[in-house]
């Protein structure tokens, strides 16, 4: 590949990831441009791109996921690259082509690979071909009429899966055969909701596994490396929640295997950029291929923080056509990490979203702490996009430092006007099993009963809020009305 230099960035995505994206393009002297929608213009990335364009659609995430109005953008401000970020349009081989057809850089793998691996079912059976193991499994496309009899077939309990999904979206649960028509038709309106494709296919559902997942990177020479493993067993709905790096309590001999093995499928699809493979592992330690994300991960900042390395910066240079700047046993790996997604729901009324105006935002801060945000102050919560809010990590030297240092970032971390679940979060760090590394992807519903609480009444969440708002000037002194707001704090 002929190296080229990327000068201007279009970053088609927003909050929180967008400002993450645009951070790294600025410290290597990229400029960059930030879309904008009507309805969405509060975001923090906003404030510090190089340029903003706006883009249009309705609903509002109608405007991320529409290719033509992207790339025009992007052409149109003169980009010579675009980063998708992950979500919306990040795994879509049809935006990877029309934005390297429009003559435009795509940081991120090809089309023809994001075909071959973000496609769930094409992945499962290129993963067959190379011995990865996999579970037993039903494809709808080999035969439509006889789908529900052959994942029958497979056995109970069943994952229904989109074929182009990911980050949970499209995945239900089947445990008898009265289950299995209302599992299909639910997922088939989630995959087509969020990504636009219904297909589906069934697969063996393992009970309790643990969610191990390896970042991957290659380049354009065919060099492929991994930096590690991530562990995101703790998840509800299958959305994670908590991600750790190195997992615990991970034999060595299966980690390397695990590792091995996704280092060996990137490579037989010649995989370029970065990449995740992600695996289950069962109780008696098998491991199943799960899917390829070829795209960044929510959790990408828990492999940075153990390595030291700035992936963003690693995808910039990889689409610009240089080598992959180290190799295997060049990676360094150093403590340990904890992610925490920030969400707006209700954790103890069954993980509702909220809505709401963030009135106050009191951002976590110490050693080892990262607090990756995508609202800022005064900024509208809508049901308009996921409810991911931020992300806060933290490093320490071993586990039981970075939970530590987890709990007490959780503590700091405040918002009013929108409800958010770091208490519940902190729960679940504070629990002994999470503590012993006993976690796999039925946590959450086996520990129930410990990490619920009832919520306040509407009284006490008055009292919490006044002196939340008497005790922050910018809230106080903006709800009292003149002419008492100029007669002096002794009036007020």
């Amino acid at each position: 590949m002929k190296k080229k230099t990327i000068k201007k960035l279009f970053i088609a995505n927003r909050a929180e990831i967008a400002l993450r994206i645009l951070r790294t393009a600025r410290r290597l002297g990229i400029t960059t441009v930030v879309p904008m929608h009507n309805q969405d213009q509060y975001g923090p990335a906003l404030a510090e791109a190089d340029e903003i364009v706006e883009v249009f659609g309705a609903p509002a995430v109608a405007a991320w996921l529409d290719i033509e109005g992207i790339v025009a953008a992007a052409i149109g401000a003169g980009c010579d690259a675009v980063h998708p970020g992950y979500g919306f349009l990040s795994e879509n081989a049809s935006f990877a082509k029309a934005v390297v057809q429009a003559g435009l850089i795509f940081v991120g793998p090809s089309a023809e690979v994001i075909e071959l691996m973000g496609d769930k079912i094409s992945a499962r059976h290129f993963a067959v071909k190379q011995g990865v193991p996999v579970t037993p499994s039903a494809d709808e496309a080999d035969d439509p009429a006889t789908f529900e009899k052959r994942a029958l077939e497979t056995g109970f309990p069943l994952l229904i899966k989109g074929a182009a999904g990911g980050g949970g979206k499209g995945m239900q649960i089947a445990r008898t055969k009265q289950d299995l028509s209302q599992a299909i038709r639910v997922a088939r309106a989630e995959s087509l909701r969020y990504f636009g494709d219904g297909r589906l296919f069934a697969e063996r559902f393992v009970e309790q596994p643990r969610h191990i997942e390896v970042q991957v990177f290659g380049d354009t020479n065919g060099n492929v490396i991994h930096l590690g493993e991530r562990e995101c067993s703790i998840q509800r709905r299958f959305q994670k929640l908590i991600e750790e790096s190195p997992a615990p309590a991970l034999p060595s001999a299966l980690r390397e295997r695990i590792c091995s093995a996704a280092v060996k499928l990137a490579s037989a699809a010649k995989y370029q950029n970065a990449g995740t493979v992600e695996f289950i592992v069962s109780p008696e330690g098998e491991f199943f291929f799960l899917e390829m994300n070829t795209r960044l991960q929510v959790e990408h900042p828990v492999t940075e923080m153990v390595t030291g390395l700035d992936l963003v910066e690693l995808q910039i240079a990889i689409a610009e056509g240089e080598v992959m700047p180290l190799k295997q046993h060049e990676v360094q790996f150093n403590g340990h990490s904890i992610e925490c997604r920030i969400l707006a729901e209700d954790a103890d009324a069954g993980f509702v979203p909220d809505t709401g105006k963030v009135l106050l935002l009191n951002v976590p801060s110490g050693p080892g702490v990262r607090f990756d945000c995508g609202v800022t102050q005064g900024a509208p919560v809508t049901a308009d996009f996921d409810s991911l809010l931020a992300k806060l990590v933290v490093h320490g030297a071993d586990r039981a430092v970075a939970i530590s240092r987890m709990r007490s970032a959780l503590a700091q971390t405040t918002m009013l006007g929108v409800t958010i679940n770091n208490d519940f979060l902190s729960r679940v760090l504070h629990h002994a099993a999470f503590a012993r590394g006993e976690t796999d992807t039925g946590f959450l519903e086996r520990h129930k009963a410990d990490l619920t609480q009832a919520g306040l009444t509407l009284t006490e969440q008055q009292m919490v809020l006044a002196a939340a708002a008497s005790a922050t000037p910018d809230i106080s002194m903006t709800t009292i009305p003149e002419p008492y707001a100029s007669m002096g704090a002794w009036r007020n």
